[in-house]
C-alpha cells in the first residue's frame, strides 16, 4: 500500500494515510467476520467502493488506536477513492507487476499478520482456511494495491527538489506556521562483544550434527526439534518454515547453501554470523526459494562477557588520559564495523544524517545519555542487541536546544517537508485532472464530505 501525504492536509488525512498502510489489505475477512451489511457506495471509474470496505478500515483504525475525529468515515470513503483512482488508472496504463513480485508481497504480509496473531496455525484458525488459500484469495488484491502504488510512483517520479526550491518554500512559510523542532542529539558509540570459545563453537556444531543425523533417520522430527530448540524466534513457532524469499533477503552463506542442496535435501551443519544452522529446502523458483531451518547459536560464557567489560574499560582509561581520543579509540577498538572508521558516529537511517529526534534513538543509548552532558562520555554500559549481550561506551557529542526549524540546522527536515508538499501537489492536481474524464460517482450519504482533493463528482 501506499502513503499519501498533502500539504496543509488536516492531521487525521495523515493519520489515516498511515493507518492504509499498516494494513494487511485482508479486510474483506474482517467485514465477513462482524457480518457487516455490504453494498456498493461509490465508483472509480470500473473499481467499486463497497460499504464493507470502509466499515473495516475504520474497525481496524480503532483497534490500531487511532484517533481520526467526527470527520473519520470521510477520511477513510476519501483515501479509498483515491486507491480505485489509481488502481484504475493502472489498469488503463496497463502496468504490470510479475507473479514473484505479488506472491513475495503476499509471503511478507502473512508472515507480518503470523507474528501478530501468533504463528500459522492461528493465522489459519482464524480465517477457517489454509495460508495457500489466503494467498490465493488476496493475491488480485494484493496485485492491484502494488499496481496502484506503481502508479503513484510514476506521478511524482519527476519531482526534483534542489536547495533553492527549499528555500523558497522556507520563505514561504507563514511564520507562525513553521514547525517547533525539539531537542536533536548526535550520538558516537564503542562496543566490545564477547567472543564464542571455539571449543563452544564446537560443541555447538556437533549437537545440531547429531540432531540432523536423528532426523534423516526419523529418530525425530525437523518440525518438533525447531520449535523445541531453535534459537530463530522468527521461524521457531512455525516449525523452522519460511515462506518464499528472494535471494538476497537473508545472509549470503544461507542463499548459497539454498541454491546448492537439492530440493527436499537436508543441507550439512553450515554457520553464518548468527550462528549454526540445517536447511530444509522445499521448493526452489528463479531467485526464489523456501523451506525450514533451525539456528543454534553458541552460548557465550559469564566470564567472556566479563572479559568484554575488562577490556572497554581499560580503553576508557586511555581515553581517560589522553592517550586516545574517543573517535581514535572507536576507530582502534570498536567492534562495530558500521560506526567504527567514523569515529564511532552512529548514523539515523530515518533522517540520513547523524542527527537524532529523542524519540528515535535506541532506548539502550537514551537510558545512557540521559545523565550525560555535551561532550561527555559514559562509562562501559552493558547493552544487548538481536545478537546477543555486547559493552558499550556512548559519547554525546551534540545536543540541541528546541527551536523552531531553520535551513541551518535543519535542512534536511525541511527538505523533507518541501519534497512532500511537491509530491502533494503533484498528486492533488493528478487526481483533478484525471477525475475529469474518469467516472466518480459518489453515494448521497458522502456527497457532503469536505474532501482534501478536488473530485470532479
Amino acid at each position: 500500500m501506499f502513503l499519501c501525504i498533502l500539504r496543509n492536509q488536516p492531521t487525521q488525512m495523515k493519520k489515516i494515510s498511515l493507518l492504509i498502510i499498516s494494513i494487511l489489505t485482508l479486510t474483506a475477512s474482517y467485514a465477513q467476520k462482524d457480518k457487516l451489511i455490504d453494498g456498493t457506495i461509490g465508483t472509480i471509474g470500473s473499481k467499486l467502493i463497497l460499504h464493507s470496505e470502509v466499515e473495516a478500515q475504520l474497525l481496524q483504525a480503532e483497534q490500531e488506536g487511532f484517533d481520526l475525529g467526527e470527520n473519520a468515515r470521510c477520511l477513510v470513503y476519501e483515501e479509498i477513492m483515491f486507491q480505485s483512482l489509481l488502481m484504475y488508472q493502472a489498469d488503463v496504463d496497463s502496468v504490470i507487476v510479475s507473479p514473484e513480485q505479488v506472491n513475495g508481497e503476499l509471503s511478507n504480509r502473512i508472515r507480518y499478520f503470523e507474528n501478530q496473531i501468533g504463528g500459522r496455525k492461528k493465522l489459519e484458525e482464524y480465517y477457517g482456511k489454509s495460508i495457500e488459500e489466503i494467498k490465493v484469495e488476496f493475491y488480485k488484491t494484493i496485485e492491484d494495491r502494488m499496481k496502484a502504488e506503481r502508479m503513484r510512483g510514476k506521478i511524482t517520479a519527476t519531482i526534483n527538489i534542489t536547495p533553492s526550491d527549499v528555500k523558497k518554500y522556507y520563505n514561504g512559510l507563514n511564520r507562525d506556521s513553521i514547525p517547533l523542532v525539539g531537542s536533536k542529539v548526535e550520538v558516537a558509540h564503542i562496543t566490545k562483544s564477547p567472543k564464542v570459545s571455539d571449543a563452544v563453537k564446537l560443541e555447538t556444531k556437533k549437537k545440531l550434527e547429531g540432531w540432523r543425523k536423528e532426523i534423516i533417520s526419523g529418530e525425530r522430527t525437523f518440525s518438533t526439534t525447531a520449535v523445541l530448540y531453535s534459537n530463530d524466534p522468527g521461524s521457531r513457532g512455525n516449525g523452522g518454515e519460511f515462506e518464499w524469499v528472494t535471494r538476497g533477503t537473508f545472509v549470503p552463506e544461507f542463499d548459497r547453501i539454498a541454491f546448492k542442496i537439492k530440493e527436499g535435501e537436508v543441507s550439512q551443519v553450515f554457520e553464518t554470523d548468527y550462528g549454526f544452522h540445517i536447511l530444509e529446502l522445499y521448493e526452489r523458483r528463479g531467485d526464489q526459494y523456501r523451506g525450514r531451518h533451525i539456528l543454534l547459536i553458541p552460548k557465550i560464557s559469564d566470564s567472556e562477557i566479563a572479559k568484554s567489560k575488562v577490556f572497554l574499560d581499560s580503553v576508557k582509561t586511555l581515553i581517560d588520559n589522553g592517550v586516545y581520543t574517543f573517535e581514535e579509540a572507536a576507530k582502534k577498538f570498536s567492534d562495530d564495523k558500521e560506526t567504527r572508521y567514523n569515529g564511532g558516529l552512529i548514523y539515523n537511517q530515518q533522517s540520513a544524517s547523524s542527527m537524532f529526534e529523542m524519540n528515535q534513538l535506541d532506548k539502550q543509548i537514551f537510558l545512557i545519555i540521559d545523565d550525560l552532558k555535551q561532550g561527555q562520555y559514559s562509562n562501559s554500559i552493558l547493552s544487548e542487541s538481536k545478537d546477543g549481550k555486547f559493552y558499550q561506551m556512548v559519547k554525546l557529542k551534540t545536543i540541541t536546544k528546541p527551536h523552531k526549524a531553520n535551513l541551518k540546522e535543519d535542512y534536511q527536515f525541511i527538505l523533507q517537508n518541501a519534497t512532500n508538499a511537491a509530491k502533494s501537489d503533484a498528486i492533488k492536481n493528478w487526481v483533478k485532472n484525471k477525475s475529469k474524464s474518469t467516472y466518480i460517482k459518489i453515494h448521497p450519504d458522502y456527497a457532503g464530505c469536505e474532501f482534501v482533493r478536488d473530485w470532479i463528482k
